[in-house]
């Protein structure tokens, strides 16, 4: 490496942003600030904005050390070799320290603005990507996998920021809200802090990852294979296809039965949410059957709108939201008004 020069502010931050990869931070950050927005606990502005910034710090820290661990295998690829590292845009030193102060910056800011949880899990995912994430990409397919926990992350800690719990405990057990025509009982504020609200999360982000990164290593796989990369479109794209349908499958009872049992959407989720998976599946199946690469990409392009629907759908079927109240300026949820209603008659 020889030594480089940024002459100014608007080029260090356009190398920084580079090292961050910052179309997949803001993708993170984004599927983290969902999982605040999913909550039915009260939370403040504050808590939001330290979540969407903390996890994007963690975001940068991680995908700064995989590009320093990964400059000669990215200079053998053509969607990689413009990277700042391998055109020595910045020295490896310089990014090391970028990403030890992001990697510290992040989760300090999340333990002092949310809570331990919520900054050990953003600890968790640049040690996870940076480490056996990467590491894996030259010894086993299983680092898709890996990839794809480090997907699921993020929205669980936008869930645990607003003080949501990961797993049952006997304050906070597992709920399944049925539908109406099933149960006549009235909504239990008690019941808003479900533990299955979070695992759902976490299953829409890990399963969304294998059509969409299987797909789009169906396009790239000769770079991959060149670079060294253990892919499975590269080892056996017949599997690669089958694993992207299978997640893609997967994704349709998620949405209309498991989502609405946990309480974080009403039924009417499973009804709206039924034509997206259901042109996703198209995609995905023709793609396993063919394995070609205009079904590949079609595949791939429907991931691209698919989150952002869904996730807007959830949100107009959050359960206990009156977005007519909300629009006319009453902010309070549903679930906020009973649980002032049961504290009220407590006392």
């Amino acid at each position: 490496f020889r030594e480089t020069s940024l002459d100014t502010p608007r080029q260090l931050l356009n190398v920084y942003a580079q090292l961050s990869k910052l179309r997949l931070t803001i993708l993170v950050m984004l599927s983290a600030t969902s999982g605040v927005a999913m909550s039915p606990l009260p939370t403040t502005l504050p808590i939001l904005l330290s979540t969407a910034l903390g996890t994007a710090l963690c975001s940068a820290s991680a995908n700064t050390f995989n590009q320093i661990q990964e400059v000669p295998y990215d200079a053998q690829m053509a969607r990689t070799r413009q990277r700042p590292l391998v055109r020595r845009a910045i020295s490896p030193l310089h990014a090391t320290v970028f990403g030890v102060v992001t990697g510290i910056a992040g989760p300090a800011l999340l333990w002092t603005m949310t809570n331990p949880v919520t900054a050990v899990l953003g600890a968790t995912n640049i040690g996870l990507y940076a480490g056996l994430y990467t590491w894996l990409k030259r010894k086993s397919v299983l680092n898709t996998w890996v990839g794809a926990v480090v997907g699921g992350i993020p929205p669980l800690m936008g869930w645990t920021a607003c003080g949501g719990k990961l797993l049952p405990t006997a304050d906070h057990p597992t709920h399944f809200f049925l539908p109406s025509f099933l149960s006549d009982a009235p909504l239990d504020p008690s019941m808003a802090d479900n533990p299955l609200g979070a695992v759902v999360l976490f299953m829409l982000l890990y399963s969304w990852q294998f059509p969409h990164f299987n797909s789009l290593s169906h396009l790239t796989r000769a770079s991959y294979a060149q670079a060294g990369y253990k892919m499975l479109s590269v080892l056996s794209p017949r599997k690669n296809a089958v694993v992207s349908l299978r997640h893609t499958l997967l994704l349709l009872p998620l949405c209309s039965l498991v989502f609405p049992l946990s309480g974080l959407t009403t039924w009417g989720f499973a009804l709206t949410s039924f034509v997206p998976n259901l042109v996703w599946i198209r995609a995905a199946f023709a793609f396993w059957r063919t394995c070609g690469e205009k079904q590949a990409r079609k595949t791939f392009q429907h991931s691209l709108w698919y989150l952002p629907m869904i996730l807007a759908l959830m949100m107009l079927h959050k359960q206990g939201m009156d977005w007519a109240e909300w629009i006319k300026g009453g902010h309070t949820t549903i679930l906020q008004v009973e649980r002032q209603r049961s504290q009220s008659e407590a006392n």
